[in-house]
């Protein structure tokens, strides 16, 4: 299995709404609501022994705990509707991203049509020498390599023409970035992220957020992007 073929994995289903089982009921949710507290306490207050009444630290205790409870209950309640305002807004914001390029973690580029190239970032933390970098098609085969020569520490960009060795334009599809470099003397293959355009933007389930479509069919959580813009 080629480089490409490991990462390449389409849409990530993942990220989408799954489809939750239907709970049964056993009554172990049931819980009071304020009116039956009062209906409780009502009784209670009725059926006393007049001999013993309820003492009034108790009363007050009993509230205080049910009101303490209500109060909880009703604090969840904002927080999950807060929680959900609060994705809707950060899927608003993020259907801005639709038509741009987006900087993603990866050694996979995707050509719509000919004539379009791939660019990206190499990290790069230690000074590389003899810096190479390999494109690779679906099938493994290497269509393209540029000599970058020395690489100095820290993020350098890169820029692949879409073309073959000999210049000629190769067709849509999605193309591996393979880069290796001499680091302290060793042969060693430096990490890239690449620039990917959005096609689309979905609201996921709570736990995925706001989900980009890329162009080439594949999917990411919003929280993967690098960088906005090339």
């Amino acid at each position: 299995m080629n480089a490409l073929e490991r990462n390449q994995t389409g849409f990530n289903t993942d990220l989408y709404w799954q489809d939750e089982p239907v709970k049964v009921s056993d009554g172990t949710e049931q819980t009071l609501k304020q009116e039956d507290f009062f209906a409780l306490l009502t009784e209670q207050l009725a059926n006393q022994d007049p001999t013993k009444p309820v003492n009034n630290d108790q009363l007050v205790a009993q509230m205080t705990s049910f009101t303490t409870a209500d109060g909880i209950s009703q604090l969840n309640e904002k927080f999950g509707n807060f929680a959900s305002s609060m994705t809707s807004n950060q899927a608003l914001q993020a259907s801005s991203l639709i038509g741009q390029d987006v900087l993603v973690t990866g050694n996979i580029g995707h050509i719509a049509e000919l004539g379009q190239g791939v660019t990206g970032v190499i990290i790069n933390e230690q000074t590389s020498q003899n810096t190479k970098i390999a494109i690779q098609n679906s099938q493994g085969e290497v269509v393209r390599t540029m000599d970058v020569g020395t690489l100095a520490a820290g993020n350098a960009q890169f820029n692949w023409d879409g073309t073959d060795q000999n210049g000629n334009p190769l067709p849509p599809g999605d193309y591996a970035v393979q880069v290796q470099g001499d680091v302290f003397g060793a042969p060693t293959s430096l990490p890239t992220a690449i620039n990917r355009h959005v096609d689309s933007v979905s609201l996921a389930g709570s736990s995925q957020g706001v989900v980009l479509n890329l162009e080439g069919d594949v999917s990411i959580k919003l929280d993967d992007v690098i960088q906005i813009g090339r």
